[in-house]
């Protein structure tokens, strides 16, 4: 079976429980291919959380969830090395962190210090104990929810924190029509209670190394490098996006045109993208929030302003 009809298999899953959100599923999917994480953020009880757990099943993952809250330790998240006085030894009771797909939970109603614990997870998918570093079990994602910052009781992520995060994307209101359509689902029975798994973990790693195959010919590369510095030189920005940015883009690309079936990227991958990669990842300086001005109205005005580079025919 080719990758794409795998994949939309496991988006029409999804699509079971989480009613009107293809676009939202689609992306979650090339941030695991692209083994990068993902941050939904958005208004508590739009499906933020069902959304994970869909996705966990659909790929039959191991899940874990970690309920993030102003009192939680780091040793909460990634584990702690106990000792038992029987053989005199420290043994290691791990984390919820070591898991296949980590749902972080209101991420940001904890506080940086427990938020950075996160951060040599999501890196280098492992977690290091008094000195010894512990590798967690392949594939490895979080996807990570967060309440809007303006809400009252919340920590604003460390930049560190943020660009660890391939995209960031919003769920949004259902439509009435869908809305209707939740409500006679969930009537009997919850749908996410009797999903299956459609695809098989070792699938999806053979899935996520197929990426790298996807060809990025020189031309978008230098498009999302020519994006990528524009950031940085904009006068409403005071910390544009960093390489690690343009690398996330470019993978981002390469697992997105797998999705649709194409082993290249094109321009308008990119310019789909981008706005998902670069958001987050562009700090405003304090003019820019006097004028209204959002990270997203930027990158917008950046992809507008930048020449599209011509797309040569696959095998030139």
């Amino acid at each position: 079976m080719e990758a794409k009809d795998q994949l939309n298999k496991v988006i029409d899953n999804i699509e079971k429980v989480i009613i009107g959100k293809r676009d939202i599923a689609e992306l979650s999917i090339v941030a695991m291919l692209s083994q990068g994480h993902v941050l939904l953020e958005d208004v508590p009880g739009v499906g933020k959380t069902m959304l994970v757990r869909a996705l966990a099943k659909s790929v039959g993952a191991d899940f874990k969830r970690i309920q993030f809250t102003p009192d939680l330790l780091p040793s909460d998240v990634i584990g702690i090395s106990i000792y038992n006085p029987k053989d005199m030894e420290f043994h290691f009771r791990p984390g919820p962190i070591m898991g296949n797909i980590v749902l972080a939970d209101e991420i940001n109603r904890t506080s940086p210090k427990t938020q950075s614990s996160l951060l040599e997870a999501m890196e280098e998918a492992s977690v290091t104990i008094d000195g010894v570093t512990m590798q967690i079990p392949q594939p490895f994602f979080v996807m990570a929810t967060q309440n809007p910052i303006e809400y009252e009781g919340t920590y604003p992520l460390p930049e560190a924190q943020l660009d660890r995060f391939l995209l960031k994307v919003k769920m949004g209101y259902p439509t009435p029509k869908e809305e209707m359509e939740v409500l006679a689902r969930v009537q009997a029975v919850a749908p996410i209670e009797e999903l299956q798994s459609v695809i098989e973990l070792e699938e999806l790693i053979k899935l996520q190394q197929q990426v790298k195959t996807v060809k990025v010919d020189e031309t978008i590369r230098n498009y999302i490098v020519e994006l990528a510095r524009k950031t940085r030189t904009d006068s409403y920005v005071y910390l544009g996006v960093s390489p690690r940015g343009s690398i996330a883009l470019m993978r981002a690309c390469q697992s997105y045109a797998l999705l649709k079936g194409r082993d290249f990227v094109t321009p308008d991958d990119v310019q789909y993208l981008a706005k998902f990669v670069f958001g987050h990842r562009i700090m405003l300086r304090s003019e820019a929030r006097y004028d209204g001005i959002t990270a997203e109205e930027i990158t917008a005005r950046i992809l507008a302003k930048t020449r599209v580079p011509v797309q040569r025919l696959v095998g030139q």
